[in-house]
Parts: C-alpha cells; structure tokens; sequence
C-alpha cells in the first residue's frame, strides 16, 4: 500500500538541496513554489517563462488544464540566477526533459528524486530498493512538494480558492467555472511563500 503524501519542512526541503546537483536544485524550487507535478517542471522550455509578466504559462499533461502561475519572488531570483537560452525552445532542465521526452513519462526521475532522499537521510535506502518502486510506500516524494506548496499557502491565509487554482488541483474543475481568481491574488500568493 501506498503511504499517504505529507508535506517537506523546511528543514528537510534544505536537505534536499543540500545534496542535489544544480538541475535537480532548480526543479525542487519550481516544484515548491509552482505546486506543479514532475513531468510538468522536467518539461519547461524557457517559452514557458514571461519575464515581462513574470508568470510560468504551461498546459498540465496529467489534466490538460492550462495554468498561469506568476512567479514567486525567491524563484524570480533563482530564474535569474540561471543562463537562459536564444532558443525559446530550449529546456530549462535539459537531462530531466530528455528522460521525459525519451519515455514519455517521469518514472526514472522520480527514482532520481528517491536517491535524493536517501542522499538527504530522509528515506530509508532499504525501503526504496525492496519496494522496487520510488513512489509507493514512501511519505515523501516530488508530489509532496505539491502538498507542501499548498500547506505553506494555506498557513499564509490565502484563500482556498486562490490556493487551488494557483495549484491547479484537479478538484477546481467544477468550481473554476464559478470562481475567478484575479492576477492580484494570484501574485500575493506567489509572495507568501518563504525563501529557502
């Protein structure tokens, strides 16, 4: 059985970082602070960033829905902090895209992402090796960061609203339709999350 999802502390999102190379360091911090699931951030182009608006624009492969999220200020200077490209089509997590672009799904970067916890001492070597599989079993994964992102919004009194369409949880659907999250809002809960 599969174990529930919970969000990282702080604490151990810094663990993580600690022991991650420079891609796998950028796609935690868009995975915190975008609330997007794994094939999403290892899929983004440099197309995907509007830096004149400061927002990411991307259509979820999960569920199709498009998603405009501004970006967060801490992962505004992490964004700076990393050479763009000419080409607007170019990756911004070029290893982590082909993996994704070969299989057509995030399975072998989730196992990735489990070694990263174990490197952190956040997961058991033994469980994740006898389990054979990086996410069952296991409370944290790269999908408890979409658990985190929420947490943190929720603890900074945005909105449930807000928090699910800045999100995208799939449980918005119905409610999108009645519910119009204004850009204001969606840039103060960009702002409420803390800086790593």
């Amino acid at each position: 059985t599969e174990a529930a999802r919970r969000p990282f502390t702080l604490d151990e999102l810094r663990a993580v970082i600690a022991v991650a190379d420079a891609e796998w360091r950028s796609m935690v911090l868009f995975g915190l602070y975008t609330g997007q699931r794994l094939s999403d951030i290892a899929t983004l182009s440099w197309s995907n960033i509007d830096t004149v608006q400061n927002e990411i624009r991307l259509t979820t492969r999960k569920t199709g829905r498009r998603q405009t999220i501004p970006v967060a200020p801490a992962l505004q200077r992490h964004l700076s902090s990393i050479s763009g490209s000419d080409d607007p089509k170019a990756p911004l997590h070029p290893r982590a895209f082909r993996l994704v672009e070969r299989s057509g799904r995030s399975g072998k970067l989730s196992d990735q992402f489990a070694a990263l916890l174990v490197a952190a001492g956040l997961r058991d070597p033994k469980a994740t090796a006898e389990s054979g599989n990086a996410r069952a079993k296991h409370e944290l994964s790269f999908h408890s960061l979409r658990h985190t992102a929420t947490s943190l919004l929720k603890a900074a009194g945005i909105p449930q609203s807000v928090v699910m369409d800045y999100i995208g949880h799939d449980s918005a659907d119905v409610s999108h339709g009645y519910t119009h999250t204004g850009r204001e809002a969606m840039e103060k809960a960009a702002a409420a999350f803390p800086e790593l």
